[in-house]
């Protein structure tokens, strides 16, 4: 107790004036986003280009779900993030991108009809979460997994009310899931019942099918 009082009173003026900053974060956020019709998160690679398969169904994905009435949310990026937000808006729907600033590859994409740029990511991971009904998890690097492994983790512990998480591309994520299936499960790290957290597919249309049938 001594040393952690001597921690907070050590306490910069500037790291002081950061807990508003992350405050203003969160209203901006909560500000911007309240009224959204029900929406699903959209998870993927920023390195994914035009012409790729997977850029392109995430493009018919944003196509489709903005078809049937539902808010897309991404991180405002490009790659997956692009695509989904080109297929939302080119269908007109809402296209929402919580952009993070870094210092290298995320670059706002021009398909947002709603946006917030974050410093914080644990911030903008509230608002991901916060705000969906669903998410979608494309092919994707660290910053991918670390959506998805939250998203299971958070339902997992009863921390948030259990919604869909689709996983899109069987060839991609087949070795992970094997890997859950046969290490973790079967060294009885995670439960049976965990293991229906998420769900694999490999079509848009299956993720929406999932989506409209499922209530949250």
């Amino acid at each position: 107790m001594r040393n952690e009082r001597y921690v907070i009173d050590q306490m910069s003026p500037q790291e002081s004036w950061r807990i508003f900053r992350i405050m203003a974060e969160f209203v901006d956020g909560i500000e911007t986003l309240s009224s959204l019709e029900p929406a699903v998160t959209i998870f993927g690679s920023s390195r994914s280009k035009p012409g790729d398969k997977y850029y392109a169904m995430a493009e018919e994905l944003g196509t489709l779900l903005a078809g049937e009435g539902f808010t897309v949310i991404t991180g405002g990026g490009p790659g997956i993030m692009e695509a989904a937000n080109k297929g939302a808006i080119g269908a007109g729907g809402q296209s929402v991108g919580l952009n993070i600033v870094l210092p290298f590859e995320q670059k706002l994409n021009p398909y947002t009809n709603i946006h917030v740029n974050f410093r914080y990511f644990f911030v903008r991971k509230v608002m991901f979460v916060k705000y969906a009904m669903s998410y979608v998890i494309f092919p994707g690097g660290f910053g991918t997994m670390d959506e998805l492994f939250e998203s299971l983790t958070l339902i997992q512990t009863d921390k948030m009310k259990p919604f869909p998480v689709i996983l899109v591309g069987s060839d991609y994520w087949g070795g992970l899931l094997n890997w859950i299936n046969d290490t973790m499960l079967g060294e009885n790290m995670i439960l049976p019942e965990d293991r229906s957290i998420f769900t694999l597919v490999d079509s848009p249309r299956d993720v929406v099918d999932i989506i409209r049938n499922t209530k949250v």
